[in-house]
């Protein structure tokens, strides 16, 4: 592949796209704008709150938490009687569909905001529903574990919805909370589609409203669905230019199907906002969302053999020193971005070296991100016949993978069995044992389809059906390789290393018309990289 890639830039140059270091001037602009979109959620406050109430609920639809959190707080400074602010303060520090629960600071701190509100004289009976739908979320953690809370959040609101079919808010928080709750493991995709149902009612009446673009890209965000969400992907950054979120959100569609140009555009046009929020609101430390968007950009632009500007990101990510927060966003960028470049580029020297940057990271609270680290060095050094290295590499896999068990992160645990399979595949690959790599190759990439990407990530650091392929070719079996590669490119269609080796397999067994079009396609990545 190294050579493909070079003989690309040898007569090509880079897409002729802004670069990640291109002048802000732009997406400041356009940041301050401030367009939420449009949301209206009537509550018992006063005309000045309403409005400032109604800029917060966009916010918050959006997953602007900060900005959400802020707004909603001087709602309650304005109207002291406005109970609703309250809520709105403990809806900000609740991450739905963040990867990670909320740390016990941010639910004592919701736990405290509902308190103050109960204070109040709390005026209907639709905004106690509200607050008594928001309790479950904030239930006592030692007691009630963090997926029963989100259930039974997703229960009150989808009775409060019920109750009250003229709201339509009632309805995009009853589908939030449905696709919050929907299982990585249903491949029926049954609570997607009942939030797509609901969210399609909605935006006949609300056509501007951010949360129904947004959630009907999160509830389309899966391989067979994603289609069905193309149309708000390209609406949704139209309806909200100033949320640095809503920039970015596109592109999880756009990478679903492949369209490598957008989403890398969608992801440039989110980094420079993020950046430019980040300098006058957060603090000198990176913004984790910034590090977000940086791994879905290089992530798409090594999707088209865009090497040049995948190392302009990876030199950005080196100039970093702190990220603010230190959470699984932050930790999956860190370690991603680095693992991403090396493997897709089949950089396995570089691989085999990686190192944990920064050094002082809360690494050990962040497993399944360490894990990528581990995973790309025991990759590479399988590569450079290193194999002690690699073995080591596996067994701390192992240990990660066996560490989320206990904690009861089952998802995690099998993202990390997942990485763990692949590289005792490799490994026993270059001990001569190739049944044994085939079968441990073939569980990772069937553990692999049996689950679904979480939404930190644009995807894995390799597909495991797309290195399942490469395995087979190593063992001289091109007709089971381009089977492999062919089934990898349903799920994962347009990928570089994919294309790559379908048309490798397909030209090893013989096959020119598949092995033409699969060159053919290759080329296609590249059409945006222009001759000079």
């Amino acid at each position: 592949m190294n050579k493909l890639i070079e003989i690309v830039f040898i007569f090509l140059v880079l897409l002729a796209t802004q670069s990640i270091q291109a002048d802000d001037n732009h997406y400041k602009n356009a940041f301050n704008k401030k367009n939420l979109g449009k949301a209206t959620f009537l509550v018992s406050c006063t005309p000045s709150a309403q409005e400032m109430f109604n800029q917060a609920i966009a916010m918050l639809h959006s997953f602007w938490y900060e900005e959400a959190e802020k707004t909603f707080s001087n709602i309650t400074t304005i109207d002291k009687d406005c109970a609703m602010g309250h809520w709105g303060v403990a809806m900000s520090l609740y991450h739905q569909l963040w990867a990670t629960p909320p740390t016990p600071e941010a639910l004592q701190k919701g736990r405290n905001a509902l308190q103050l509100a109960k204070q109040l004289k709390i005026k209907t009976a639709r905004e106690r529903a509200y607050f008594e739908a928001a309790e479950y979320l904030y239930s006592d953690e030692e007691t009630i574990d963090y997926p029963t809370r989100k259930i039974s959040y997703q229960k009150a609101m989808e009775q409060l919805s019920a109750n009250n079919p003229d709201d339509l808010e009632a309805a995009v928080f009853y589908a939030l909370a449905l696709i919050s709750t929907a299982s990585p493991n249903d491949k029926t995709y049954t609570n997607q589609k009942r939030a797509l149902n609901i969210l399609q009612e909605v935006l006949e009446k609300e056509p501007d409203h951010p949360g129904v673009a947004h959630y009907i890209i999160h509830s389309s965000d899966y391989p067979e669905l994603a289609s069905l969400g193309l149309k708000a992907a390209r609406r949704y950054a139209q309806i909200a230019p100033s949320v640095p979120h809503a920039l970015h959100m596109p592109s999880h569609i756009f990478i679903r199907l492949g369209e490598w140009h957008e989403a890398a555009q969608s992801n440039l046009a989110a980094y420079h906002t993020a950046k430019n929020y980040a300098n006058e609101n957060v603090s000198s430390d990176a913004w984790d969302q910034q590090l977000h968007f940086m791994d879905y950009l290089i992530y798409s632009y090594l999707q088209t053999g865009q090497t040049r500007k995948a190392e302009e990101i990876l030199r950005e990510l080196h100039t970093i020193k702190k990220a603010h927060p230190e959470n699984t966003t932050s930790a999956y960028a860190f370690a991603a971005i680095p693992a991403r470049y090396t493997v897709e580029s089949s950089n396995w020297q570089e691989a085999a070296a990686l190192t944990f940057y920064p050094a002082d990271f809360p690494w050990n609270q962040f497993g399944w991100c360490e894990a990528i680290i581990h995973f790309a060095r025991g990759l590479g050094a399988t590569k450079i016949g290193k194999i002690d290295e690699a073995r080591n590499s596996l067994q701390r896999l192992e240990a990660l993978r066996d560490a989320d068990k206990v904690a009861n992160k089952y998802y995690t645990a099998d993202q990390i069995e997942i990485q763990r399979l692949a590289l005792a595949a490799w490994i026993a690959l270059d001990e001569g044992k190739a049944l044994k790599a085939e079968i441990l190759m073939r569980a990772s990439a069937d553990l692999e389809d049996s689950t679904e990407k979480d939404n930190v990530t644009p995807g894995a650091i390799k597909p495991a059906r797309e290195l399942l392929g490469e395995l087979l070719l190593e063992l001289n079996q091109p007709d089971k390789a381009l089977k492999e590669f062919e089934s990898s490119l349903i799920r994962t269609p347009n990928r570089w290393n994919g294309v790559y080796g379908a048309s490798e397999a397909a030209r090893q067994a013989g096959d020119k018309i598949k092995a033409n079009n699969y060159d053919q396609q290759l080329q296609n990545l590249s059409e945006f990289v222009q001759i000079p």
